[in-house]
């Protein structure tokens, strides 16, 4: 049987830059900033004291009221991002079709929240405290798990942890999922809380994050700038609806995309530091141009995963340049990342939406907070206002400790 044809029929986002997709995305074309002071922990003594928090965020809206209290704010975002999703695809899961749509939602940390909670009830008041529900409240698979049985969707059940690469993993496995006939229809995506007392000081102490901002916080994200230094942390969820094409049609969905090709591989060098010369990078974007049958020249618009640290938007830099020689000089680049902070899992689908909403809208998000050029970073990274631009073809790279390595390809739908 041939390869089907996967479209993308609804999104979901919660972001620093507000709760639903439009919301989000509205912020970002206004190069707004999502990144403050530390609200949800007191920041006083951790040497970045700054974040991307989401605001305002009502779990009971999305879900029961018993059920949230027995969920991770990851697990909580995931279902709410899950059910933005589905009303903006208009896909209804009864049971004629649930065993045909899965769900397959990552975290790069899961419920860290949770952990230290219950660390703390094990050392003050002994084992015998500690919650029967912990696991099920802090494990990553379980954002699928809930959003499943909320669903009710029944097929596929899965979930995937590629630290920052996560959300665009999950994305394209679904999508291979669908593609080889295992299920018609995916809910999709990455989630991440990781704004917690051990999840900013592990980043701290991995010296990643930015430490030299915590004044001015909303210039701190500034991906491909001379004067970056390290990622801000964010938090949220993006989620993606895929059909198989015919499925799609056949109900009358409003097709926002197709995705036509995946690439990952794996550095095999470091467990924090990319590889020196991208090499990882760099065969991650050919196999997805070789998987969608394109050649380099077709793609308009890149959304980089751009940390805003040294190594990474240097290296990514290097590597746009090895896989499109003299294109890299035409496409549109940009990094999100310095309106969001990274949202670690979560961020390979918040872009792989940006990437979407920029095709629908003809319009290139920006990246803020670029004001000193880098001579090593000199493509053009659509530097701090969006403007107008016809996107027919985008790709999105995400790229995680360990050196996982993903490369989203999204196409303009045309029957």
């Amino acid at each position: 049987m041939p390869a089907r044809r996967v479209v993308v029929t609804g999104v979901g986002m919660i972001t620093p830059l507000g709760i639903g997709a439009e919301q989000s995305w509205e912020a970002m074309l206004a190069g707004k900033c999502g990144i403050r002071r530390i609200t949800l922990i007191d920041p006083t003594d951790y040497g970045c004291k700054i974040a991307g928090e989401v605001p305002d965020f009502e779990p009971a809206l999305y879900m029961d009221r018993k059920d949230a209290r027995r969920a991770d704010r990851f697990i909580q975002m995931a279902v709410a991002g899950s059910r933005m999703a589905l009303e903006n695809s208009g896909l209804q899961i009864t049971e004629a079709n649930a065993e045909r749509t899965g769900v397959l939602i990552g975290s790069g940390i899961g419920g860290l929240s949770v952990i230290e909670e219950q660390l703390r009830i094990l050392f003050e008041k002994g084992p015998s405290r500690v919650s029967p529900f912990m696991v099920p409240m802090m494990i990553a698979d379980m954002a699928s798990g809930f959003v499943s049985i909320i669903t009710g969707a029944k097929g596929p059940n899965s979930a995937v942890i590629t630290a920052c690469a996560t959300g665009a993993n999950a994305i394209g496995d679904a999508y291979q999922i669908i593609r080889r006939g295992d299920a018609d229809a995916m809910i999709c995506g990455g989630s991440e809380a990781a704004i917690t007392r051990i999840g900013i000081a592990g980043f701290v102490a991995a010296r990643a994050m930015s430490t030299s901002h915590n004044d001015d916080p909303e210039h701190s994200s500034r991906p491909f700038d001379a004067k970056r230094d390290g990622f801000i942390m964010g938090e949220g969820v993006g989620t993606v609806i895929l059909e198989d094409i015919e499925t799609a049609q056949a109900r009358g969905a409003n097709i926002l995309a197709e995705i036509v090709g995946y690439g990952m591989t794996g550095d095999a060098f470091h467990f924090t530091q990319p590889h020196p010369e991208g090499d990882g990078a760099i065969r991650a974007m050919k196999i997805a141009l070789k998987n969608a049958c394109l050649p380099p020249e077709s793609v308009d618009y890149i959304n980089a995963h751009g940390t805003s640290t040294p190594y990474n938007d240097r290296l990514e830099t290097f590597a746009i340049k090895a896989v499109f020689g003299d294109h890299a000089n035409k496409l549109a680049i940009s990094s999100t990342k310095s309106m969001t902070g990274h949202l670690l899992g979560a961020g390979g689908a918040v872009e792989a939406i940006a990437c979407i909403l920029a095709m629908r809208d003809s319009i290139l998000p920006p990246t803020i907070n670029y004001e000193f050029p880098d001579p090593d970073c000199d493509l053009d990274y659509v530097p701090n206002k969006a403007r107008p631009g016809v996107v027919n073809v985008a790709l999105s790279n995400s790229f995680g400790f360990g050196g996982h390595n993903v490369t989203l390809i999204l196409k303009k739908f045309s029957v």
